[in-house]
């Protein structure tokens, strides 16, 4: 009953069960009289042909019409998945120099910009989308809008540089989301928001993760915040680079994604992990964010297919009825 909002119709079904009941109850009582002729002969010059069970067509439409209808006057609900009008998305790409490694085609740098440019154009057009870098430290190189194209060029522009401050990509990414609830405001709870961090490697600035300005503890601020951080592990577990020494040459560095970290940020969050070892995996981890944060599931009205059905049944009474017997019933 709770899935109505005025189940006080569906009492109507009621009326229609006892039509029916009765419409039984008359039929029996026809037969009977019909039993009373002694003479058959005289039987069948009165009703020289026996009754179709046809003609209970039309009654039978007819009743479960009415069932229908007092269903969809009843106000049934269902849930319903809408595109999100009223969300902030902070996207943090790690632009580390661990993003050179080529275990990735053509890098992982170039694979990560196809897959968020894909993710931009993919989110519903009312939500506001931000872009956060983060290497030895984080700004934010787009704040949220709904202009996709300012935020798809800022994503071909990345810039690469030394180091990993996980941690600080969080919390800039949180410093706009409370920067655009304060603009926007007008209401008694700020937007809903969600971060998506795509990163490849260990933090290491600072070195532990429980830091003040660590992953885990911006993990837990945006926790408090109500805030989700889902976060894409992406690379593999033989990548390297070529690191530039004082001597001139490079050295050759394993840079390893850090899938325990990531998945830690994630669940400390409330947010979702997801691992991507190539650009296709990038892009289905993107997709499944994009069906999370696009859309939200509210109860709707569903009383539209109802009230149709119940009226089809009703119009179809009344043309078997006139088909079948030349009346209404």
């Amino acid at each position: 009953m709770s899935g109505f909002t005025s189940p006080w119709w569906l009492a109507f079904i009621a009326v229609a069960v006892a039509l029916g009941i009765a419409y039984v109850l008359v039929q029996r009582r026809r037969h009977r009289h019909v039993l009373r002729f002694t003479n058959m002969e005289l039987l069948e010059k009165v009703a020289p042909t026996r009754p179709s069970r046809a003609r209970h067509i039309p009654t039978v439409l007819a009743l479960l019409g009415v069932i229908l209808l007092a269903i969809g006057l009843a106000g049934p609900t269902a849930d319903k998945r809408i595109p999100r009008n009223r969300a902030t998305v902070m996207l943090v790409i790690d632009v580390s120099l661990s993003m050179k490694a080529t275990d990735v085609k053509p890098s992982r740098i170039a694979a990560a910009q196809e897959a968020a440019k894909q993710f931009v154009d993919s989110l519903t057009p009312g939500i506001n989308l931000g872009l956060v870098a983060f290497a030895g430290t984080a700004s934010v190189l787009v704040s949220p809008t709904t202009n996709r194209a300012e935020t798809k060029a800022a994503i071909d522009h990345l810039q690469l540089s030394e180091r990993t401050a996980t941690g600080e990509g969080i919390f800039t990414a949180l410093q706009a989301i409370d920067t655009l609830a304060g603009v926007i405001g007008g209401a008694e709870e700020p937007p809903p928001a969600r971060i998506v961090m795509e990163s490849d490697g260990k933090q290491t600035v600072p070195e532990s993760l429980d830091d003040p300005r660590g992953g885990f503890t911006a993990a837990r601020a945006a926790k408090a915040k109500g805030v989700p951080v889902s976060t894409i592990s992406f690379g593999t577990s033989w990548g390297t680079v070529d690191i530039p020494n004082p001597d001139g040459g490079s050295e050759r560095v394993p840079v390893p994604v850090d899938d325990p970290s990531l998945k830690e940020i994630a669940q400390l969050s409330g947010g979702s992990f997801f691992t991507a070892s190539s650009l296709d995996d990038l892009h289905k981890a993107y997709s499944s964010l994009q069906e999370q944060i696009g859309f939200q599931t509210v109860r709707g009205d569903a009383s539209r297919p109802w009230v149709i059905l119940g009226t089809l049944l009703i119009t179809a009474a009344f043309a078997t009825s006139l088909a079948l017997r030349q009346r209404i019933p």
